[in-house]
């Protein structure tokens, strides 16, 4: 489980400090949901970035929609700093420090409203869906993605096996694969006042490493990022030089073309808030 506190906290220092590897890993994924937002997108407007992270989906936004105020939404200072210095110069983009579920009312009514993978902290995600329906112009569209079931994400499925881990039950506790289940996410969506829903999935290239030393740059990446982390700092010794050196093993076995690439496996949601979008 994953919840606001860690964001505020240790997590979000942590992704601050990695947001290259971690943007470069989330690159593919980045694509498939920016091309759905060109689609969705109107050419003026207030649009909102939910869990905007390092910036990359609010500033891409910003860049194809230079007529559009965007505000990119994190729980993490840091996380914002590193989005801030990113997007220097691009006009009518800010990003703001808060609870997206605080803030939305204020910024209403919106026109546009996206998360690359910031939606699935939500402690109620009903009520959390309500509020970005309670904020949105009638007819604005809402964009999103996340992942499907840990099973089929390869990038942390096989980290599993190597470290002797039972793919663990996706569970509804706040974390990445809290929306995995399309049925479930389609009540929650239904249940909070959206409209037109639908759900596409894509499997991506997922990168952990690259360059020189391609597996050394990968298990960097898992020291500190996903679940692997968690459980190679738990131990010490012996033990933590037994499961780096098999996933040095497994790394090597992946490099392609001096990279290191899983498969990520996600959902693209879109849908559209009640009543008609104005001209």
């Amino acid at each position: 489980m994953t919840g606001a506190q860690d964001w505020r906290g240790r997590v979000g220092e942590t992704w601050a400090a990695e947001y290259r590897r971690t943007e470069r890993a989330f690159s593919a994924i980045a694509q498939a949901l920016d091309l759905t937002v060109a689609q969705h997108a109107p050419d003026k407007g207030r649009a909102v970035d939910i869990g905007c992270g390092a910036g990359s989906t609010a500033i891409a936004l910003a860049r194809a929609r230079p007529d559009m105020t965007v505000t990119g939404i994190d729980l993490s200072v840091p996380l914002l700093s590193v989005a801030q210095s990113r997007a220097d110069g691009i006009p009518r983009l800010q990003f703001v420090a808060g609870d997206a579920r605080e803030l939305l009312p204020s910024m209403a009514p919106l026109d546009l409203l996206v998360s690359r993978h910031g939606v699935m902290f939500f402690d109620d995600p009903v009520a959390g869906f309500a509020d970005m329906a309670r904020a949105a112009r009638g007819g604005a569209p809402l964009v999103f993605s996340c992942f499907r079931s840990r099973i089929e994400n390869d990038w942390s499925g096989a980290v599993d096996r190597v470290l002797g881990q039972a793919a663990p039950a996706d569970g509804h506790a706040p974390g990445p694969y809290a929306l995995a289940d399309r049925e479930r996410t389609y009540r929650i969506l239904h249940d909070a006042g959206w409209h037109r829903i639908a759900a596409t999935p894509h499997d991506v290239r997922y990168v952990v490493g690259e360059g020189d030393d391609a597996v050394e740059d990968a298990l960097a990446f898992y020291r500190r990022i996903g679940s692997a982390a968690a459980i190679l700092a738990a131990v010490d010794g012996g033990e933590r030089r037994r499961l780096e050196d098999a996933l040095r093993d497994m790394l090597a076995a992946r490099i392609c073309g001096g990279a290191i690439a899983f498969t990520a496996a996600i959902w693209i949601w879109t849908a559209t808030a009640a009543g008609e979008r104005m001209a």
